[in-house]
């Protein structure tokens, strides 16, 4: 008997077998039309440390239709240089002379967790192959009970449960994802409190999909003492710590308009919030605040690194003076500018995140920054768009001038002084 070397081997060429997917014709034998199937090729790496065992099972599996690479080791140190990143599928014995039992297969399956795994047990070891499946192997197999047309079959079999199992678990990742990004999305869009308020709202958002992460946009509105607050704004990045940032500062700055903190004082206390917050010193938000009095049509805006928003009126779109600042968390903040706009009845201001003004103005290189989203607002509503519908729209035709959807997620909030259209 052969004793087959601790190597890779092929084992269609093993002892002079011939490759498989391939037909051997005689001298006066002409070949058919006959297209042959693709035959799978599998990687197998066998960890027996019987030699007559391994022999078998390479002779076995020369005898199946797999394509089969094997690489056979005789212990689990030995095997511990393959499981890392390995993709195959594992023939394992549990009895080595230096592993045996769950505690090997544990190791195994921790060490290549997208391998699958199939393994040996004795005749009277059955009960350790059920166990060895419950603890999280794709199948086992009884030496001695086994044959090349059962040994190939379990392998695949193995693959396609193993590949199963990795797209239900990405499946419900996803799922969790998704529900996350849900729960974080109600926590930066929440409902506003303008009962009592002269300004009423239309909010919008689209979340930019193509990366299915969250970003950190939020929004808030909230009438106390006769003042009307608003507030608009995106933290820096994408992803759960952004979106979970912008929640906290979304929450922290109800909270102090609730609790009466001066109008001056909210966004000094707004930047120690994110000071403490934030998961990386670098990151920062931009946003825009701006505060009504009832009874009055002069709005005090305080724009931070965040586009300035735009007036609507009788047709008319201008672009509300701010004087520029940095983005909030980037220098300490003890006091802001404030700006002024008239805001009569009837007219509107819509506060917007940058993931309009950062699309494309009809391909790159050129964005459309806040002058070409002016004149892409007065072009809608030239057509005839009602005010409500303005958002919408919008969003529509700067993805069409973005060439495709828009890379970040767009927030809009579009307060009226007095009844919408």
């Amino acid at each position: 008997m052969t004793v087959i070397s601790e190597e890779t081997v092929d084992a269609a060429s093993l002892n002079g077998h011939a490759g498989h997917g391939t037909t051997t014709l005689g001298d006066d034998t002409a070949p058919d039309d006959r297209v042959e199937a693709p035959v799978e090729s599998v990687d197998v790496l066998l960890v027996e440390d019987d030699p007559g065992d391994a022999f078998l099972a390479e002779e076995l599996l020369a005898d199946t239709v797999l394509a089969t690479r094997i690489t056979w080791v005789s212990t689990l140190q030995a095997a511990r240089d393959h499981l890392k990143g390995f993709r195959g599928c594992v023939l394992l014995d549990l009895n080595l002379p230096d592993a045996h039992g769950l505690d090997l297969l544990r190791e195994v399956l921790e060490s290549a967790p997208l391998a699958a795994v199939v393994v040996f047990t004795g005749l009277d070891d059955e009960h350790e192959g059920i166990a060895a499946v419950s603890a999280g192997a794709q199948d086992y197999l009884v030496k001695g009970q086994v044959d090349g047309s059962l040994l190939g079959r379990s392998i695949r079999y193995s693959l396609e449960r193993r590949r199963a199992d990795e797209n239900a678990r990405q499946l419900r990742e996803a799922r969790i994802h998704a529900r996350e990004n849900m729960r974080l999305e109600r926590g930066l869009l929440p409902q506003v409190l303008l009962q009592r308020s002269p300004l009423s709202h239309r909010a919008y958002y689209r979340p930019g999909r193509e990366r299915a992460v969250v970003g950190g946009d939020f929004y808030d509105a909230v009438e106390k003492d006769g003042t009307t607050h608003v507030i608009i704004g995106d933290v820096s990045g994408h992803g759960p710590d952004e979106a979970a940032l912008g929640v906290s500062l979304r929450i922290a700055w109800r909270a102090f308009i609730m609790a009466g903190v001066a109008e001056d004082a909210v966004l000094p206390n707004l930047e120690d919030i994110l000071v403490s917050e934030r998961a990386q010193e670098e990151m920062y938000a931009t946003l825009c605040m701006a505060s009504l009095d009832t009874g009055s049509d002069r709005v005090r805006t305080r724009v931070l690194g965040h586009p300035p928003p735009m007036v609507v009126q009788d047709g008319t779109v201008v672009e509300a003076p701010a004087t520029p600042q940095p983005p909030l968390g980037v220098f300490p903040v003890e006091q802001t500018d404030t700006d002024e706009v008239v805001l009569p009845r009837g007219a509107s201001m819509l506060f917007y995140t940058d993931g309009l003004v950062d699309a494309y103005d009809g391909g790159p290189p050129s964005r459309l920054e806040v002058s070409g989203l002016r004149r892409m607002v007065s072009g809608i509503l030239d057509q005839g768009v009602s005010l409500s519908r303005l958002p919408e729209h919008l969003v529509d035709e700067a993805e069409r001038s973005n060439g495709g959807p828009l890379q970040d997620d767009v927030a809009m909030l579009l307060i009226t002084h007095g009844d919408p259209e």
